[in-house]
Order: structure tokens, then sequence, then C-alpha cells
């Protein structure tokens, strides 16, 4: 009993960051770029892919045709959090994925994602 509450304790002092990450396919080299409140959850996208419950039909068609062995998942910036009651962690990390959006450009033949319209 001692060593599950020693594993709950370790959870909840766990901390958790926000990110953006990116998911590359080795085999076409198309990348889909996301962001996240909680880069932990990215054993979830995966599992998604797996179950083939993905909400990118194109990065799941190509999840299917490839395999999983056939991507990789990587954080590209952890979202420096600040100690402000103003600090916007949602308007933040929209503005820190649409930095990485702009400077890869995921769209189209390069990548999953859509442009979002101007």
């Amino acid at each position: 009993m001692d060593r599950k509450k020693e594993l709950k304790q370790q959870y909840m002092q766990t901390k958790i960051e926000a990110g953006v990450y990116q998911i590359r396919n080795t085999a076409n080299h198309k990348i889909f770029i996301g962001s996240t409140r909680n880069l932990k959850t990215l054993n979830g996208k995966r599992f998604a892919l797996d179950q083939g419950t993905s909400m990118n039909k194109l990065l799941q068609e190509d999840w299917q045709k490839f395999g999983k062995d056939a991507f990789e998942f990587e954080v590209l910036e952890v979202l420096e959090k600040k100690e402000s009651v103003y600090f916007n962690e949602k308007k933040a990390l929209e503005k820190l994925e649409d930095k990485w959006l702009q400077e890869l450009k995921p769209f189209g033949s390069r990548g999953y994602n859509k442009e979002k319209a101007q």
C-alpha cells in the first residue's frame, strides 16, 4: 500500500509541460505539427493512430499504409510558462504552434496539416 501512495505522490508532483510536437513519416518525409497542453498525451496520439481513430485522415491513411515503425514523434519546443496572472497558456501555445507551422510549412505534399484561412 505504501508503494501505491508513493507512486500517486510522484505522479502528482510531475510537472505538466505544454508544447509543440512533430510526427514525421520517415518513408515519405511528410510531417504533422501539433500542440498540446500536456506533452505526456503524445502516447494517446500514437494510440489513436494504432486504433485507426485519428482525426487527421491523411495521417491515419499513411499510418496504415507505411506502418507505425515509419513514424517518429518529436517534441519541437516546450512552452515557457510565465508566472503572471495575465499569462494565457492556450493563446501562448497557439502562437507557438503557428510559429512552427510557418517555419516548417507542413501543408500539401510536405505534410498533414491544413492551412488556416487568413
